[in-house]
């Protein structure tokens, strides 16, 4: 289950803020107009839409939103709450066997769980659900790389265009100099392409491609410890092995609300019994 990440709206919101803000502090509302130019801005954008298309499959374009609203969301696994769930599924097939596992499905919303516990149900050896689980998650990481490969290039082709937009401005003005109203109008285009894509690249394309590799890196090493969970369900580990085996993996606020919850069991249960 997949949540908001508003620390990315919030960081690009900040960055433009920003901007508009220095923009404004000295120029005041008519400085801020005179960075505003729709040929600088018909240029970058033009230019690296026409890059990506020829860069690109047809496919791979047609990913570029779903990608990019990727970088706006999170996972919504909670590590203590993961651990908590194997524990209770190791204690269950080693009271029950795993066949008793199948009326716990309908309360496991992860997909990836869901498949690997599926596979113990079934027989199937560990070393098999491991091959399985982790070609699954190969192919995972192949995808996400495809599709930051687009939010990435898009980073590099941006700046580029910039530096053309340069060029273009810098041509028409040396053609004019014998026309001096003409040198303000197309220096701004010369100027304002390398800013616009610089902008572009430095504070939306490049951190949303560094912050996929982040999210892939994170899911990559959810989803290897939950093939231990489900490996351990398997072949009958002792649940509180399996605990410790598994919270060896919390650091930080996770270890400490980890440890949060395991107190307040044991203070539950012994309410309980008293």
């Amino acid at each position: 289950m997949k949540t908001r990440d508003i620390l990315t709206p919030i960081g690009i919101t900040i960055g433009f803020f920003m901007i508009a803000l220095a923009i404004l502090s000295n120029g005041g509302r008519e400085g801020f107009v005179n960075f505003v130019d729709i040929a600088s801005f018909f240029i970058v954008i033009g230019g690296l839409v026409g890059s990506l298309l020829i860069n690109f499959k047809k496919e791979q374009i047609r990913l570029f939103w779903s990608v990019f609203r990727e970088a706006f969301r999170k996972n919504d696994h909670k590590m203590p709450e993961l651990i908590r769930l194997f524990v209770r599924l190791s204690e269950q097939a080693r009271k029950d066997g795993l066949l008793a596992l199948e009326n716990e499905m309908d309360d496991i919303e992860d997909a990836f769980i869901r498949k690997g516990i599926l596979l113990a149900i079934d027989g199937i050896e560990a070393e098999v659900i491991n091959d399985i689980m982790n070609a699954e998650i190969t192919a995972m990481e192949e995808k996400h790389d495809r599709g930051r490969m687009l939010i990435e290039k898009a980073g590099e082709y941006a700046p580029a265009w910039g530096m053309i937009g340069t060029l273009i401005g810098l041509v028409l003005m040396l053609n004019n100099l014998s026309d001096p109203a003409s040198l303000g109008p197309n220096m701004a285009v010369a100027l304002l392409t390398t800013l616009y894509g610089s902008v572009l690249a430095n504070l939306v394309f490049l951190p949303m491609s560094s912050k996929l590799a982040i999210k892939t890196e994170e899911e990559v090493f959810l989803k290897q410890i939950i093939i231990e969970g489900i490996i351990g369900v398997q072949s009958g580990q002792n649940p509180r092995i399996l605990e410790e085996k598994l919270s060896a993996f919390l650091i930080g606020d996770e270890l400490r609300t980890y440890e949060e919850m395991e107190t307040a069991q044991v203070v539950g249960e012994n309410v309980y019994e008293a």
